[in-house]
Formats: C-alpha cells, structure tokens, sequence
C-alpha cells in the first residue's frame, strides 16, 4: 500500500512532461504558421503592385544606404513598407550594387521592381555639351546655369583648357568637378595629338599647338576645312609671314566675354596689341577659344598643299572657304567674296523694305 502511493508522483511528472512538450510543439507550430504568414505577406507586398499612380523621377544620392532610400521611397508614396524593401535588399543581396542618379519609377512599380530599377536600370543622362569653339567665359556661364549642379567655380579656367565634348554627371555634382573633368579631358587629348604630330612642324611645344588649334577653330565652321585652314598658318610660320587671323584680334578686344557684333576698324586691325596676329611675329600668348579635338589633330597633322590664303566664299560660314597661293591670286578672292557680301546685303535690304511696306499697308485692326 505504502508503495503504490509512492508510484503516483511518478506518473504525474510522466503527465507534466508531456504536457509541456505539447504546449511547446503547439507554440512551435504556431510560430511557424505566423512566420509563414508574415513571409506570405511580406512576399506578397514585396512582389505585388505598389502604391504609385503616375510615373515618378526618384533619386539616389551618392553613397546612399539602402535604409535612407527605403525611408525615402516611403516618404514619397512608392512604396508601402521600408521594412519590408530593406529586408528584400537585404535578403537578395542587392543593397551593395545601389546606383547613384535619378530613376524613372513607372507607376504601379513593385518594391522589386524598384530594387532592379535602382540596382541593375540606367539612370537618367544628364549632361553639359560645350561646342567646339566657345571661350572659357562662354563655357563657364553654361556649367553656372546649370540648376542640377550645385557649388562654385573657384576661379575662371585658363583659356584653352577645356576639352569640348558633352560630360556626364549626376544632379548634385558639383560645378567644380565638371570643370575639372573637362580640363583633365583636355590634358588627355592634347598629350595624345602632341605624341601623334608631324615630325617637322613649325611649333615647338603643347602649348603652340593648343593656340594655333584655338585659332583654326575660330577660323572655319566647317569640320572638312580644319586640315586645310592648319596647313595655310603653317605654311605662313615656315615663312615667317604673319598669320593675320582676324578671330585673334577680336579675342584681344572682347576676350570671349562677347561676340564683337560688327566688323573690325581699320584702327583695331592697326593696333598693336598681343593679339593682334596683323602686327605681331608668330602665335599670341593664350588660345583665343577651347578647340575640339579635330582642330587639334589637323593642327598636328595639317594637309600637304601651298597654299597662303584664304577668304570665306560666301556670306555664310558654312559655305567655306577658296583658298589661294599667291597675293593677286588672293585679292581676286577677296575681291569676288566683297561683290557676293554686298549683293547679299543688298538683297536683305531689300526684304527688309518689301516688308516694311507690306507691314504698313496692312490695314489697321479695329
């Protein structure tokens, strides 16, 4: 009797056991189905469509972390839960290949579909195009109009210094880094043509070849004529002649601040200034514009040929230019380019007049 009570303890510790086994399967079960169910939904709001109703324009800025574009995307209405996109980043290891820029977001967008636009998408291009030819001035009132950049310019670049061409950048760069792209594209270039040049040429360092690359930029508006026009101004320093350029004396007047707006003065072409290649030996002291990298090359490797000058054929710069060998077979030139201008002028001038008529017989509006 004594032993069965002593057996009863027993069986209910067996009891206790099982019943916390079960309670703990039970919980085990239900933590389970809660995690499969955050998971199902989770993916769900992950994979599904999201809240946006209108393509967007979203930005990355640079060395963005994935939870500051999660709080972001949304602050914004892209997306419906920043906990959700950061651990889908997370759990696709995709948080490292984050691009910098702005991003085109169509509406409706998933948060994966976000992911991939952000991670694997070309952002959108912009960029700052400098035309061949422009001065430094020019160049940097461009880069200072520009609202997507951000900073200033310390100082004016060197004339000369900056390599034509369109440069990438992402909103938010700064204006100096532009500028500091486009002098080092600069750099890169005119070492490139310098090693590349003419064994024979009558320039002696970069630096010449830059200002007489300036100088053939401002002279032709046609890219063919380069290696002509660069071969008329070596052939003129192999002689000794002046270059005669009327692009250098109008430099030394507006310095690229300005076009001139009207022709030159017999007293500029007279005036002995720096620039002016009328009334100095050989090259002026700075390029007078930026050239493109195919005035450098013509430069470097101009064309084979005698010729010593040369005039625009016609009123328009696209027309080009004849180009002659001796001064009388020059002055006939110059002489049939003065009939072309005024003939031009005239027929403008008379345009000018017809619709001045037509505008004052018109009859008044009641």
């Amino acid at each position: 009797m004594n032993d069965s009570k002593a057996r009863r303890p027993r069986r209910r510790s067996r009891n206790g056991f099982v019943d916390i086994l079960n309670g703990l399967l039970t919980l085990l079960v239900l933590g389970l189905l809660l995690a499969g169910g955050a998971f199902l939904y989770g993916a769900s709001q992950f994979y599904g469509d999201g809240p946006l109703g209108e393509e967007t324009v979203f930005r990355v800025e640079s060395g963005s972390g994935l939870g500051s574009i999660a709080t972001r995307l949304e602050e914004q209405g892209l997306i419906s839960n920043r906990y959700i996109f950061q651990l889908g980043g997370r759990a696709l290891e995709r948080a490292a290949a984050l691009k910098a820029g702005d991003f085109r977001i169509p509406p409706g967008a998933s948060m994966d579909d976000i992911l991939i636009e952000l991670t694997e998408g070309n952002p959108i291009r912009y960029a700052v195009t400098i035309p061949e030819g422009w001065s430094t001035f020019e160049v940097l009132q461009r880069v200072n109009a520009n609202e997507n950049l951000i900073g200033e310019v310390a100082s004016l670049p060197p004339e000369g210094s900056v390599l034509p061409g369109s440069y990438d950048y992402v909103p938010g760069d700064t204006r100096q880094s532009v500028i500091d792209r486009m002098q080092a594209a600069m750099t890169t270039a005119l070492a490139e043509v310098w090693a590349s040049r003419q064994a024979d040429l009558p320039i002696e360092t970069p630096e010449e070849l830059l200002v007489l690359a300036s100088i053939v930029e401002r002279e032709t508006g046609v890219a063919t004529e380069r290696p002509q026009v660069a071969a008329v101004f070596v052939n003129r320093l192999r002689e000794g002649m002046r270059l005669q350029s009327d692009p250098t004396i109008i430099y030394g007047i507006t310095k690229g601040e300005a076009p001139l707006g009207r022709g030159l003065r017999r007293s500029e072409i007279e005036a002995q200034t720096e620039y002016n290649t009328y009334q100095i030996d050989g090259l002026p002291p700075t390029p007078i514009a930026n050239p493109g990298i195919e005035a450098l090359q013509a430069v470097a490797n101009p064309d084979s040929h005698d010729y010593l000058y040369f005039v625009a054929k016609g009123a328009s710069p696209s027309e080009g230019h004849v180009f002659a060998e001796t001064y009388a077979e020059h002055r006939q030139n110059v002489a049939q380019y003065r009939k072309l201008a005024d003939e031009a002028e005239a027929a403008r001038q008379a345009l000018e007049d017809e619709e001045a008529g037509e505008e004052a017989d018109a009859p008044a509006a009641q």
